[in-house]
């Protein structure tokens, strides 16, 4: 399932940083190396559509992160 978010923080030195889902919960971390566009640095307040995984404790992570454009809804993928 594909969920959307805007950007909270990024840190360039890390290469990681933290998306805020549109619905509401807590922000997930992301990581560079899970952005489908890897060569462009997301900027704070930028709209992403982004999957989970859950990582080590049992945490929620962002992943296939892609910058959305539009207002787009949530959506299923098939």
């Amino acid at each position: 399932m594909t969920y959307y978010g805007k950007i909270q923080s990024y840190d360039t030195g890390k290469g990681a940083g933290t998306i805020t889902p549109d619905k509401g919960g807590d922000n997930l971390a992301f990581v560079k190396a899970d952005l489908q566009q890897e060569a462009a640095e997301p900027k704070v307040g930028q709209h992403f559509g982004y999957e989970t995984r859950q990582v080590s404790g049992g945490k929620a992570q962002a992943v296939k992160l892609q910058q959305s454009q539009g207002q787009p809804t949530e959506k299923q993928q098939g």
